[in-house]
C-alpha cells in the first residue's frame, strides 16, 4: 500500500503562480478531500503530483512502505509505472475511440500489461453499462458514461493511488451521486488510496475520511475528520450557507 507526502510545493504557470507552500499528506487506504472552488489551485496540485506541473519548490514523495520515492522532475509516464493513476478533470478521453479502445489505453502500464484480461474484466463489472457500450464511440455517449470510462481506464493501470479531479463537472446531480459513490465502492473494491480535487462539499463528504480546504492557492484548514470539516466556518460561510 501506498501513501503520498506532499511539502511545501509552489507551482504555478510562467510569472503566474499558483500554489503556496502546499503541504498535503494522503495515507495508505484513505480517502481524502481537496475541497475549493474553482481557481485555488486543487487541479494545479493534482497536476504537480502526476508530474503534469513542475513545482518551483518543495517536495512530493510516494512512500511504499519502507520505500520513499521523489516524484518531482519523474515525468508523468514515470509517476503512472510508480502505480499512480489520474481521472483527470474534463476525462480527457479520445473520442473518435470505442470505449474499448479507450480502455487499452490504460493498460499501457507495463506492469498491468500482464492483467490486461483481468483488468478488463474488473472495469466492465465495476461499471456494466460500459460493456454494453464497449463497441460504441466514446463521443456518443453521455457525459455520466463518459466519466465512466474515465475512471475505468484508470483502474487498467492496475493503481496503487488514485487521484480524481472534479468528478462531478458537467454531471447532473443524481450522475454527481453515482459517481461518487462508486468512487468510494472502487476505493474499497481495489484498497485503492485516493486522493480527490472537488467543489461539491456535501457530495465529496459522503466518502472522504478527512480533507483539506483550499483558498488562493494555500491550504486555509486541514479538518482531520469529516466533523471537523462540516462544523469549519469556511465550510459554513461558502458551501452550508450558514
Amino acid at each position: 500500500m501506498s501513501s503520498i507526502v506532499v511539502s511545501n510545493v509552489e507551482a504555478g504557470y510562467g510569472s503566474v503562480r499558483v500554489l503556496h507552500g502546499v503541504s498535503v499528506t494522503v495515507n495508505t487506504g484513505e480517502t481524502v478531500v481537496l475541497l475549493g472552488s474553482n481557481g485555488n489551485g486543487k487541479s494545479t496540485l493534482i497536476q504537480c503530483i502526476m508530474g503534469i506541473v513542475r513545482p518551483g519548490a518543495g517536495e512530493i514523495m510516494l512512500e511504499d512502505g519502507d520505500q520513499k520515492t521523489p516524484l518531482v522532475g519523474k515525468t508523468p509516464e514515470d509517476i503512472v509505472n510508480l502505480g499512480i493513476a489520474l481521472v483527470p478533470e474534463g476525462r480527457r478521453l479520445f473520442g473518435a475511440l470505442n470505449v474499448e479502445e479507450n480502455l487499452m489505453l490504460g493498460a499501457y502500464r507495463k506492469d498491468a500489461r500482464a492483467d490486461i484480461d483481468r483488468n478488463l474484466e474488473m472495469a466492465y463489472e465495476s461499471f456494466p453499462v460500459l460493456k454494453e457500450r464497449r463497441r460504441q464511440t466514446v463521443s456518443s455517449l453521455s457525459g455520466g458514461e463518459q466519466q465512466m470510462v474515465a475512471g475505468a481506464r484508470a483502474l487498467m493501470s492496475s493503481p496503487k493511488i488514485l487521484l480524481v479531479d472534479e468528478p462531478s463537472v458537467g454531471l447532473a446531480p443524481i450522475l454527481v451521486s453515482r459517481m461518487i459513490a462508486k468512487i468510494k465502492e472502487l476505493q474499497e473494491q481495489f484498497h485503492l488510496t485516493v486522493l480527490i480535487a472537488e467543489q461539491n462539499f456535501n457530495q465529496a463528504i459522503k466518502i472522504a475520511d478527512r480533507g483539506y480546504i483550499m483558498v488562493h492557492g494555500e491550504i486555509a484548514f486541514e479538518g482531520k475528520t469529516t466533523d471537523e470539516l462540516r462544523e469549519n466556518e469556511l465550510v459554513k460561510r461558502y458551501y452550508l450557507g450558514a
